[in-house]
């Protein structure tokens, strides 16, 4: 390898250390080289080696050469180098077999698909028996504490599965990969010495160098976080070959800095994919037959691609009414309208949703998006987190509690028949009784058919832990919580009613977890629709009956509802039940 190249190989993976060292190496190897071949007394053969140096740097890469790299990371080499301490062998995965656990939002999912695609590429297998795995690696959120104490009971019982590993099998590896190990990082390695690897959500192409270094019987970690990192060029391999649908990352990280939110710390700053490589992703799941696709991003809607130049004009952010952001407003780039155009166009007939938005920037164009593409969903997660204007303000949301129901009542007329869902928080700090009442008043105006409420669970390294004080006593934040689940319920109970005696398109998922004899599937409003698997009329072939496979649309008219709580009661599942079915000929939109 040309020794510039050792350079550029270190500036890549490493700390500017490795590349002050291994420059220094270089630069000590070639005058050594060239000392022994200049003829002369010592200061010509000096003066030598110095003309012959600089006339080779000359001709190498320059300063803007370097800066063209960093500020374009979706070039990135088919094939890398190895670092000098591992061979290519060593990388490889010798057909080891990988376990992968998910944990949290629906972004880990898409995470743990994309940690997939490089450990296959590197030549691992994928197994679903714990028992045979090689390397178990979990997926983490950090949202919660409850969330991380998962984890950690989940090391508890792997441990034992690690103890009692045969010898005369290759030793079992564990990695910690996503939010957790961002936030905790070394604590993970000197708290659990069964943990083998650390990987941040930024690290995941470094999943096979942390394994080879693993392989060796130390701890391997990379927690650092990208200014650039989208992995634009990683094609995620779907993890269920009978799904119906896909998330598709577009963005990633935060720049709300919200009071109470760890993800900008874990996740790090805002940075959207190009335009043209999500769309080629869009279009290869397509191909593959897929019926729905999911934007996904921590901030989905605040997307901004800047690769292009001719789109990085002076054109300000339009925000909506009444909002602020805590940051210096953005100019420029294609922003989310402009994706979602594309991306409803590469397939008519492929449903679209997008999650999770900020209330903030669901301007007039993307209203209308909306309202004008059949294949676009009706069906929009507006996160509320308090019905109180105070606690609004502590939490750093940007809006008031009026600015946030004139948007509602914005997007109820701009796209009639709309389906919102909502996230809240009980308890946060200084919350009053009044404060509580009013996000319960809240519940009642806006009538949510979806919600997600949370108490409060403080989290290190936020502006809240740093500069408020959490003094809403924890029965207390339990009981408010009850509280916005009881009055959730009732307003759900009487939003989705509205559905029952209507006919439903809705999309095949599968069997029914409730019942063998039953279809469940999803309707526009992303409700989960429970139907008999009976045999149905083809719309397209008439006179004949079929029964309805995953992947199919089918028309279903609805009879009740039900409305239940998951078991830590906190999040909500919303059923449709329904009777008359037709199967649609794959052209769900067009009927």
């Amino acid at each position: 390898m040309h020794p510039l190249q050792c350079v550029l190989q270190a500036q890549r993976r490493g700390p500017w250390a490795s590349v002050s060292w291994l420059l220094l190496r270089t630069c000590r190897a070639q005058s050594s080289v060239h000392g022994t071949t200049c003829p002369g007394p010592e200061r010509q053969q000096e003066n030598g080696v110095r003309k012959d140096f600089s006339s080779r740097l000359a001709a190498g890469p320059t300063f803007q050469h370097f800066l063209r790299s960093a500020l374009d990371p979706q070039e990135k080499p088919d094939v890398e180098d190895p670092p000098p301490y591992l061979t290519v062998d060593e990388l490889s995965g010798r057909q080891r077999k990988v376990y992968l656990e998910t944990y949290g939002c629906q972004m880990n999912v898409n995470d743990t698909e994309i940690a997939w695609s490089v450990l296959q590429k590197s030549g691992y297998l994928r197994t679903r028996n714990l028992q045979e795995a090689d390397v178990i690696l979990l997926v983490t959120c950090s949202i919660r504490e409850k969330a991380e104490q998962t984890i950690w009971n989940r090391l508890h019982q792997l441990k034992a599965l690690k103890t009692k590993r045969l010898r005369s099998r290759v030793p079992l590896r564990i990695g910690i990969l996503g939010c957790m190990a961002e936030r905790l990082k070394e604590e993970i390695l000197n708290r659990e010495k069964m943990v083998d690897i650390l990987a941040g959500p930024d690290a995941y192409r470094d999943l096979p160098r942390l394994l080879a270094v693993a392989e060796s019987g130390q701890q391997a970690a990379n927690v650092l976080l990208s200014l650039d990192e989208t992995y634009a060029d990683v094609m995620p391999v779907q993890t269920s070959p009978s799904a119906t649908s896909a998330f598709v990352s577009i963005m990633r990280g935060c720049d709300n800095m919200c009071s109470y939110c760890i993800v900008p710390f874990t996740r790090g700053r805002e940075r959207s994919r190009p335009v043209a490589s999500i769309l080629e992703e869009v279009r290869k799941l397509s191909e593959q037959g897929l019926k729905e696709v999911t934007l996904l991003g921590q901030n989905v809607n605040s997307f901004r691609d800047s690769s292009e130049i001719q789109f990085n004009n002076a054109v300000s952010t339009n925000l909506s009414r009444g909002f602020s952001t805590n940051y210096k407003p953005k100019q420029g780039g294609l922003r989310f309208a402009h994706l979602l155009d594309h991306v409803s166009r590469v397939d008519p007939e492929m449903r679209i949703r997008f999650t999770s938005p900020h209330p903030k920037d669901f301007p007039d164009e993307v209203l209308q998006l909306i309202h004008e593409r059949d294949n676009i969903c009706k069906q929009i997660h507006l996160p509320a987190q308090s019905g109180s204007s105070r606690v609004l303000e502590a939490m750093r949301r940007g809006y008031s509690r009026e600015a946030y129901v004139e948007l509602v009542h914005h997007i109820r007329e701009s796209i009639p028949g709309v389906s919102l869902s909502s996230d809240f928080i009980a308890g946060f700090c200084g919350e009053t009784e009044e404060d509580h009442l009013q996000t319960v008043s809240l519940l009642r105006e806006v009538q949510y058919n979806m919600g997600f409420l949370f108490a409060y669970s403080m989290r290190q390294k936020t502006r809240a832990y740093h500069r408020l004080k959490d003094d809403v006593p924890e029965e207390v934040k339990l009981r408010r919580l009850e509280e916005l689940i009881t009055v959730f319920r009732e307003e759900a109970t009487k939003a989705n009613m509205a559905s029952v005696g209507c006919t439903q398109l809705v999309l095949v998922e599968g069997h029914s977890k409730r019942s063998a004899t039953d279809l469940c599937g999803r309707n526009d409003g992303n409700l989960k629709v429970i139907f008999p698997n009976v045999e149905v009329e083809d719309v397209s072939n008439s006179g004949v009956r079929v029964r309805a496979q995953p992947g199919d649309y089918v028309l279903v008219k609805t009879r009740a509802f039900e409305a239940a709580t998951s078991r830590e009661g906190r999040r909500f599942n919303n059923y449709l039940q329904g009777t008359e079915q037709k199967v649609l000929e794959a052209k769900p939109f067009s009927c």
